[in-house]
């Protein structure tokens, strides 16, 4: 009778164990000396110093059906980046600064090889805010993920300190100037109806095909990495009043998340420049403009709301950036966001 094993069930430990030295040889490089404990042991620990009163801010995100694309086009090197910079834009919008991140990959089969890419990227973002890889957890579960299918999320912790965090729903109010910051692409959001559109579960090679007005293929216009924007909105925190994090749902949804119950705020899109692949989804998908707006970001990745005071000190301090609105009062309660020449 043949003797039961891990290997004969699906899961490697051999591939598992030098997954996991490898990622402890790269999230060091991510360390400061705050970090107590990291990679490799049960918890990992970081110590706080410095704040008089430090409020904790954490998030945690995926990166969708985008690790689907990457997989279609056998490019991994850009998820780690997109997965990190998911998680650090949903905690910077209160004044946050990002301290350490962990991962979750979660795998039907070990591949050292992918493991890593991803981890590098995640390693290089992590890097480029100061915010140490102090732990994850990578899973074998064949039965509940098949082929080479696998996953990936991110947590983040950061902190600010309670005097300097923003507080929107307290100071934002009507006649406040709305100023956006570029996307350069999809980000992480939309990836299932890309994949509709283009038919990519049938035709992935379709990914690899030139597109004249893009200037690149398919694939590399897609898998443009989601950029930080901890850097850019730093210098701004204590001119800002209020900050949205454009991801899934667009501008309607994730505005109204930081505006008191009584406001709205009126955009006009000719303000600002969008990548030419969004236009491309729409002309190809033959999608309305409307449903466009109310899935992907549409070229801003962040918008932020302040005094009409402050608004030359921050486009001053923020390469880029562009006035895109403002806020008002007298909304339809249905409707409180408003985009003009779409």
């Amino acid at each position: 009778m043949r003797k039961g094993t891990y290997q004969s069930a699906g899961v490697n430990l051999e591939a598992s164990e030098q997954v996991k030295i490898g990622i402890k040889k790269l999230a060091v490089n991510t360390y400061g000396p705050d970090v107590l404990g990291g990679v490799g042991g049960f918890g990992a620990m970081y110590k706080i110093a410095g704040y008089e009163k430090p409020v904790l801010v954490s998030s945690t995100d995926p990166v969708g059906t985008k690790l689907m694309v990457a997989g279609m086009a056998g490019d991994y090197s850009k998820i780690g980046i997109d997965l990190v910079n998911a998680c650090i834009n949903d905690v910077i919008v209160v004044g946050a600064s990002p301290l350490f991140f962990l991962d979750y990959i979660a795998t039907s089969t070990m591949d050292p090889e992918i493991v890593e890419t991803v981890i590098a990227g995640i390693v290089e973002a992590c890097s480029e805010v100061n915010c140490a890889l102090i732990g994850g957890e990578t899973s074998e579960m064949p039965g509940v993920f098949t082929r080479d299918n696998f996953d990936i999320s991110g947590f983040v912790v950061g902190i600010v300190e309670e005097e300097h965090m923003l507080r929107p729903h307290d100071n934002i109010q009507a006649g406040d100037v709305i100023i956006g910051l570029p996307s350069n692409g999809l980000h992480t959001n939309g990836y299932s109806l890309v994949r509709h559109v283009f038919q990519l579960d049938e035709n992935p090679q379709s990914l690899f095909d030139h597109i004249p007005e893009l200037g690149t293929t398919l694939a590399q216009a897609l898998l443009k990495p989601h950029p930080s924007y901890y850097d850019a909105l730093k210098p701004v925190f204590c001119f800002s009043k209020g900050i949205a994090h454009i991801t899934g749902g667009g501008i309607y949804e994730n505005l109204p998340r930081v505006l008191p119950k009584t406001l709205g705020a009126v955009f006009d899109s000719s303000a600002w420049d969008k990548p030419n692949i969004f236009d491309y989804i729409e002309r190809i998908g033959n999608i309305e403009t409307e449903e466009m707006y109310r899935v992907f970001n549409m070229g801003l990745g962040m918008v932020i709301m302040c005094d009409p005071a402050k608004v030359e000190p921050m486009l001053s301090l923020i390469p880029d950036s562009v006035v895109v609105g403002e806020i008002v009062s007298g909304f339809c309660e249905s409707q409180r966001i408003t985009i003009l020449n779409k």
